[in-house]
């Protein structure tokens, strides 16, 4: 049962990400604006940054899967919600106060990254005891 906890956990996070990888990709003009970006240039950057989340989530797919067989998966996860949420947060102490619409879109960044780390994180706690008694049993 702790299994599919985390796998629905897991997916919640990849299902995220990925849907907005595909809106950055399909649809950049949507969102230059909100990253004071514009024309051609700005969408390109957008739609690269949807192509960085796919990317991103090769990890997260596989803790999917099986997050005690691809726990390594699990944990670069973390460290990748980890890490966006720690940039983000750094990217936005150096904004000045008058960018506000810049400053709201890397804010609801760090929302939905602070948000997929604790799901990531009660994944990783479900199946830890899992993964330990896996262990265990593969060595007697």
């Amino acid at each position: 049962m702790r299994i599919w906890i985390s796998r629905l956990l897991i997916a919640v996070v990849t299902a995220w990400n990925i849907q907005v990888a595909i809106v950055f990709i399909i649809s950049p003009q949507s969102f230059v604006h909100a990253y004071e970006l514009s024309g051609v240039a700005g969408e390109a950057a957008v739609r690269g940054v949807g192509v960085l989340f796919l990317m991103w989530n090769v990890p997260y797919v596989f803790a999917t899967v099986h997050p005690v067989r691809y726990r390594l998966g699990l944990v670069f996860a973390l460290l990748m919600q980890l890490t966006g949420l720690i940039g983000e947060s750094y990217i936005l102490s150096t904004l000045p106060v008058e960018h506000e619409t810049l400053r709201g879109s890397i804010l609801r960044f760090i929302l939905f990254d602070g948000a997929g780390l604790v799901l990531l994180s009660l994944a990783w706690l479900l199946t830890r005891k899992q993964d330990d008694t896996t262990q265990v049993l593969q060595k007697n």
